[in-house]
């Protein structure tokens, strides 16, 4: 990205759309002058300008809570950019996962009306959980014990699959498939990909060969 096609202000700020690169949660919405964006693009991390103190500030200088930039894009005007990152915690001074954590509506509710919606609200839960670390949920937990627990839990559960299908117990075969699907969006967070890209995969599979 070149500093020179961004369209600056008249305060000479741009405002930044900071996104999970893995989950696609909106963050936060800070700003960027041009010094700030420079520094972000040479240091991979996220660099803001406070409107409020008038300086820059580098996320997560003080609290640890890093953003390690995946990639920035500008829209279409050049005055608006979009962060992807993978987030070191929370995004919000609150110690919450993403600043946009309230609902103008009085609740958390998801816009995405097809039956797979709960596939992405999974993702963002992990994502928000492996952010937060809550104390005492599952998840945590498995953050906590690492890659070699997330993989030992995918294979017991991948073979609870296999003797629920074996049994011909369909009931028992959906909550163990659940459960194998809920471990494998896990392994996934913590390997820091994306489910887009494994449907990407499925996606191109299933072209037509010409």
């Amino acid at each position: 990205m070149s500093v020179d096609k961004i369209k600056f202000d008249e305060r000479g700020l741009v405002p930044a759309i900071v996104q999970d690169a893995t989950s696609k949660e909106v963050l936060t919405l800070a700003y960027m002058n041009e010094e700030s964006l420079q520094k972000s693009l040479e240091t991979r991390e996220t660099w803001f300008y406070s409107r409020s103190r008038e300086e820059l500030w580098h996320k997560g200088a003080t609290s640890g809570n890093t953003q390690l930039i995946v990639d920035m894009r500008y829209d279409c005007d050049a005055d608006a950019i979009v962060v992807l990152v993978t987030p070191a915690g929370p995004a919000c001074h609150k110690g919450d996962y993403t600043c946009f954590s309230d609902s103008l509506f009085g609740e958390n509710i998801r816009t995405n009306p097809t039956r797979f919606a709960i596939i992405d609200e999974l993702e963002r839960v992990i994502a928000k959980r492996e952010a937060e670390m809550p104390e005492g949920a599952y998840t945590t937990y498995l953050f906590e014990k690492g890659v070699d627990k997330i993989l030992k839990k995918v294979g017991e559960e991948a073979g609870e699959v296999i003797i629920a299908a074996k049994n011909r117990d369909p009931e028992e075969l959906k909550w163990e498939v659940a459960d194998l699907l809920y471990h494998v969006l896990v392994l996934l967070r913590e390997q820091k990909l994306p489910l887009d890209e494994v449907l990407s995969v499925l996606e191109e599979r299933h072209k037509p060969k010409s």
